[in-house]
């Protein structure tokens, strides 16, 4: 079984610029978005840099979440996106930013979400200790509004005014 441990932050500043390694353009959007009571997880389609994958996840709001992702052919992933999956699409860049033993993904969100950026790290346990970068800002990992599930139907420039 995979296991995610993911925490999130917003960014104070944009300071972390300097420090990119890499860079990938993502779309994504949900087969099941995991809101509904009903649901056990999310199911995800995400394209990003031309390589695309189908992810699943389960569904509880932690820092804490099974997790399982597959490469799947990128004309499969374009069909999907445009035919299967509901909600707006999330479209972002996301940069990543080695900071002392770590590596930070920072999401900045183009569409209906510009405006929001995120940083966000994986552990390998939910007690890891981590070097905060100057650059972060407070953490969001148990706020629904921040996580790519809740913003397909309820954008950033819907409820950040």
């Amino acid at each position: 079984m995979g296991v995610e441990i993911e925490r999130k932050f917003l960014l104070k500043n944009d300071d972390w610029k300097a420090h990119v390694t890499e860079t990938h353009v993502i779309k994504q959007s949900y087969l099941q978005s995991g809101l509904d009571t009903s649901q056990k997880s999310s199911v995800r389609i995400r394209i990003s840099n031309k390589l695309a994958n189908i992810n699943v996840k389960s569904a509880e709001l932690s820092a804490v979440r099974q997790e399982f992702e597959y490469d799947i052919p990128l004309h499969d992933a374009e069909q999907m996106l445009l035919t299967l999956c509901s909600g707006v699409a999330i479209e972002k860049t996301r940069f990543y930013v080695p900071y002392e033993s770590h590596l930070w993904e920072i999401d900045v969100f183009a569409g209906e979400n510009k405006g929001l950026q995120m940083a966000e790290i994986e552990l390998g346990s939910l007690d890891e200790h981590f070097e905060r970068p100057d650059w972060l800002g407070p953490e969001v990992s148990h706020d629904e509004r921040y996580y790519n599930n809740y913003l397909i139907k309820n954008s950033y420039k819907q409820w950040s005014r």
